[in-house]
């Protein structure tokens, strides 16, 4: 007994039998997480080294090379790129996407610790980080107010960041942009030089063994104990100024002798701004801010988390003073909400729409009824799949769960049509007419499953980062399309057989006058069609022949930028520039932003924001500000003429180097927010410059290349002391004595704490502003001699000063050095943009040893199109096997599968006349087209064999087949097409990359489907 037979007589085994899929799947949809994208294993590996004082010069001979030399031999190495600047040195490897992360972080890591003997006396451990997709900042905060800033940082600290840190799935929170509290130590040079062998070191030793708590074991008391402690802090910041220091001639020196102690705050290196329209007073451009960078743990639900964190907040309002502001600036649950709001929305209009289309053709609302609730069984039955597979409800998932609903319907639709069609042509009852109906296109219904199977197959073990952000797609497809395959055999039949009726007085739905002119005309056309194949090949053969030209028309694109009413614009500024006058710079270019229409927020950050930096370190000439815009539902004109509109502003400062950018949603990659990635590299440094300049010049004339930037970095002013060896060797001053005192007086350096209550702060030891601020008062500092008189000898008998300019970033890529030429893409496609500057590479003819290469988003396109190729021939030889082994001939499949290359164009000229690129969406858009091109030639040569079989002619059979299956062909096509609408023709957030596929399908289905009714027979 077959399977539907066995349904439609235990209709109530068949309704527990569809119920329990339903039940496990809405179990499991709130256990479902949500984000934006997809939690994928991308295999990257950051080491962050940090060496206070050391120029990039140094920390790329000392502590760059030797990383990269140690983890050059780890396996499976893909980019291997560094950035060296002022004291800190990161280095980025990206490993092939076969490699397990964690397996990769920990051999990095082992790997580093070989060599951590080898880096420079001072250095700072290396962090060794593990980038995970899933674990990116989903929220940033900013507190500002109108009291002492260094309150505000206190709060920002103790009374907010301290707790959200509670809250579980958190992982970290880092705040950036305040001014931590610190005990400073500032020393008059000139009185320490008054003490006879009173050096820096001294009083930094001091600082350190004078101010501890120590242990001092137990004091046994027989039958008890007591504990013994040195209790040596100092309880207040004044007590500092008594400390003993050193001892001449019995008398005590006192810190209070040669320095001051101010309760103050640690050397600001960044800084942050917020403004907000409407509530920031108008003769202001901003409030100087603290910010709050929260990071998720891996694996947590970001919607879910960041609720709680809103949640949380507002309870802190309510016991912060009322003069501190807390503004969420980025929150990335607010695209997802909005995203996954549209989606269903748009899941809703399809569900509708294919329904209505069912309607429309069968004229019957049981029909219809039946049909639909194929939607539902199997849509929530995917939930419970997902949750199996750990997927998350993100844009990629719900891209697919859209898709799903104009194919899961298909099967329900042509077993239901063909049941409907027995009861009226061949007057069967309802019982009858399921039974017989279901076993005669149970075999097209098979064969059509397993042939949209095999296309999705591919696409769910494709390689490269695309394949690993979509495989979940491939997979919810496939798991939809199995079930909807189940659905049709059990509960289609078994309700068809139960609940549908045709009434006394009913009238056959083809008999109406649309549909016999319709249908009669198909036929008139396919007869003659039938008699001049000729005409029909040419046209084919033609039509295929146009897709060269219709892909240069068209234009290429990696994934499309998304209208998400926030960017931000990357600002560098000249070297040598100090934190006020970049901040003034700043608040200039701030307050022309904050006139461009639709601004509600600007929010500018200056200096390092990852808070891997070493302490009063770090670059001050580089910031972002980010601009936030009304909603896009509230304004007519896009994020993107508001960009083009900053732009202009930041043109009229040809001194700066501007970049407008979309906010970047991922980061830690290692990758540049922009279109193109241009790495050149090659032996020459000077060589390099050169290059890029005109690689640049290039690009600037073409007009359609904007933020055009370069890694080289402008030259950053120095002054350097250079030794006189022999000097100091007759005065007994060693190149380290030079050395820490430099680091001390000049630099600053945190030699202790200071504890008060459960607090600690660092106490700072540097010489006053105005003793160190230029050559002169340097040069007069001490530094301790063992052949002196007085036992110190100024800087300035002992050294050369020497001006000159070093680099302030250093770019490397597989240990060399790197200029990566950047820039976004105005009124051009990425893939043409790529094609051109390569053109234009190429007619540079550089030398052998120079090399480029293109990385970022221009990489990532062209390793997708390369694996989507391969994913198509796979797709076509699995059709091909699977048609063969249905048919049981070599000749049938390729009379289905004839007809596929045809909607390539089709999708390619539908995309044109809808004004859209093809991108990764619209990839998959041809896939789509492929299977339901492919399902209509399977419906026409099942039936048309049938009829063979019976003992037609080739010609009668092909006729009476086509005619017969027109309707459900009809039907699945306008069902496709409803779905394809509400996605086409959607505005809201993180539409773009979804009408990629929709606008593919929906053209591409109606110029395939002219072409397929002919073509295929």
């Amino acid at each position: 007994m077959s399977l539907w037979d066995y349904c439609i007589r235990r209709p109530i085994f068949t309704a527990m039998l569809v119920t329990a899929p339903i039940v496990l799947g809405l179990a499991s949809y709130a256990k479902l997480g949500v984000d934006l994208y997809p939690n994928v294993d991308l295999p990257v590996v950051t080491i962050t080294t940090t060496l206070r004082g050391a120029s990039a010069e140094e920390m790329e001979t000392s502590v760059t090379k030797p990383i990269e030399e140690a983890i050059n031999t780890v396996a499976g190495i893909d980019e291997l790129r560094s950035t060296t600047k002022e004291g800190m040195s990161q280095v980025v490897i990206q490993f092939v996407l076969e490699k397990n992360g964690n397996v990769a972080a920990q051999e990095v890591e082992s790997k580093v610790r070989t060599i951590i003997s080898q880096l420079p006396l001072g250095t700072d451990t290396p962090i060794v980080d593990k980038f995970q997709i899933d674990a990116s900042p989903i929220m940033t905060i900013a507190i500002s107010g109108r009291r002492d800033f260094r309150e505000i940082t206190e709060i920002a600290r103790k009374k907010i960041k301290e707790d959200l840190e509670t809250i579980n799935g958190i992982g970290a929170v880092t705040l950036v942009g305040g001014r931590p509290r610190a005990i400073n130590v500032v020393l008059d040079s000139e009185r320490l030089q008054k003490y006879e062998n009173l050096s820096v070191d001294e009083v930094r030793l001091a600082l350190r063994q004078e101010n501890q708590e120590l242990p001092g074991g137990r004091v046994d008391k027989g039958l008890s104990e007591v504990g013994l402690r040195t209790m040596g802090r100092l309880e207040k910041p004044k007590d500092f100024e008594r400390l003993i220091v050193g001892n001449r001639n019995g008398q005590p020196i006192y810190l209070e002798d040669v320095g001051k102690v101010y309760d103050s705050f640690e050397e600001q290196r960044n800084m942050s701004r917020l403004w907000v329209n409407g509530l920031t007073p108008s003769d202001r451009v901003g409030d100087d801010a603290v910010t709050l960078i929260v990071t998720k743990q891996s694996g947590q639900n970001t919607v879910e988390l960041v609720d709680k964190l809103k949640a949380r907040l507002a309870e802190l309002k309510t016991v912060l003073p009322d003069d501190i502001q807390v503004e969420i600036i980025r929150d990335q649950s607010r695209f997802i909400k909005n995203s996954m709001e549209e989606v269903q929305v748009h899941l809703i209009l399809a569900a509708v729409l294919v329904s209505l289309t069912i309607l429309l053709f069968m004229r019957d609302w049981r029909t219809t009824l039946i049909a639909t609730m194929s939607i539902p069984t199997t849509m929530i039955s995917v939930f419970a799949f997902m949750n199996y597979m750990g997927y998350t409800i993100d844009n990629v998932s719900m891209l697919a769960m859209i898709l799903a609903i104009g194919i899961v319907i298909d099967d329900a639709v042509v077993v239901h049509e063909n049941i409907f069609r027995h009861m009226e042509e061949y007057g069967k009852s309802a019982m009858e007419a399921a039974s017989s109906a279901t076993r005669e296109i149970a075999p097209a219904v098979i064969a059509t499953t397993l042939s949209l199977l095999v296309i999705f197959a591919p696409i769910a073990f494709m390689q490269g980062r695309v394949g690993r952000f979509f495989s979940c797609f491939g997979f919810i497809v496939g798991f939809a399309i199995m079930m909807s395959m189940l659905i049709s055999f059990t509960m289609t039949p078994m309700l068809c057989s139960r609940f549908l009726k045709l009434s006394k007085n009913h009238t056959s739905t083809k008999g109406g006058f649309f549909w016999k002119f319709f249908e009669n005309a198909y036929i008139a056309l396919l007869g003659w069609s039938l008699r001049h194949r000729w005409v029909v090949v040419l046209t084919t053969f033609g039509v295929l022949m146009s897709t060269p030209m219709l892909m240069k028309i068209v234009g290429t694109e990696f994934v499309p930028r998304d209208d998400q009413s926030e960017f931000e614009v990357a600002i560098t500024l000249p070297e040598g520039y100090t934190l006020e006058r970049a901040d003034d710079v700043f608040k200039e270019i701030e307050g022309r932003l904050q006139k461009l229409r639709g601004t509600t927020h600007t929010y500018t950050v200056i200096g390092d924001t990852t808070g891997r930096g070493s302490k009063g370190q770090g670059d001050v000439t580089k910031g972002t500000i980010y601009v936030r815009l009304i909603d896009l539902k509230q304004r007519k004109y896009t994020q993107f003429d508001v960009m083009r509109d900053a732009r202009a502003i930041t043109a009229e400062y040809p001194d700066l180097r501007c970049a407008v950018q979309d906010a970047a949603a991922l980061s830690a990659t290692g990758m540049r927010q922009v279109d193109i990635d241009l790495n050149l590299r090659g032996p020459n440094m000077q060589k390099l410059e050169e290059y890029s300049k005109q690689i640049m010049e290039w690009m600037k004339q073409r007009g359609t290349y904007v933020d055009i930037d370069t890694s080289l970095s402008m030259r950053k002013p120095e002054l350097r002391l250079k030794p006189k060896r022999e000097r100091m060797s007759d005065l007994g001053v060693s190149l380290q004595s030079v050395a820490t005192v430099t680091n001390i007086l000049v630099g600053g350096e945190p030699v202790t704490k200071y504890k008060e209550a459960d607090e600690q702060y660092d106490v700072w030891l540097r010489a006053d502003q105005k003793l160190r601020n230029d050559e002169e008062s340097i040069a007069r500092m001490a530094v301790s001699s063992t052949k002196a008189p007085g036992g110190v000898v100024k800087l300035g008998n002992l050294v050369d000063f020497e001006r000159a300019q070093g680099p302030n970033t250093i770019e490397r890529y597989s240990r060399q050095r790197q200029v990566v030429i950047s820039a976004n893409l105005e009124g051009l496609a990425l893939g043409e943009g790529v094609a051109e500057l390569g053109a234009y590479m190429k007619t540079m003819n550089l030398p052998a040893d120079y090399r480029f290469d293109f990385l970022g988003r221009a990489k990532s396109m062209n390793e997708t199109n390369s694996n989507f190729a391969i994913a198509f021939l796979l797709a076509f030889i699995f059709m091909y096997m699977v048609l063969a082994a249905q048919f049981e001939s070599f000749v049938h499949p390729l009379t289905i599968l004839a007809a596929l290359p045809v909607t390539i164009p089709c999708a390619i000229l539908s995309l044109i006349l809808l004004q859209t690129k093809l991108d990764v969406f619209a990839m998959f858009g041809v896939f789509m087209l492929f299977g339901i091109v492919k399902k209509n030639g399977i419906l026409q040569v099942d039936y048309t064999n049938q009829m063979r079989a019976k003992g037609m002619s080739v010609k009668d059979a092909i006729i009476e087949a086509n005619r017969t299956r027109l309707r459900p062909i009809l039907m699945t096509t306008v069902m496709l097409v409803a779905a394809m609408v509400p996605m086409a023709m959607g505005e809201g957030p993180g539409t773009a990359g979804r009408a990629g596929m929709a606008k593919v399908i929906l053209g591409g289905q109606i110029l395939s489907l002219l072409l397929t009714l002919w073509v295929t027979p």
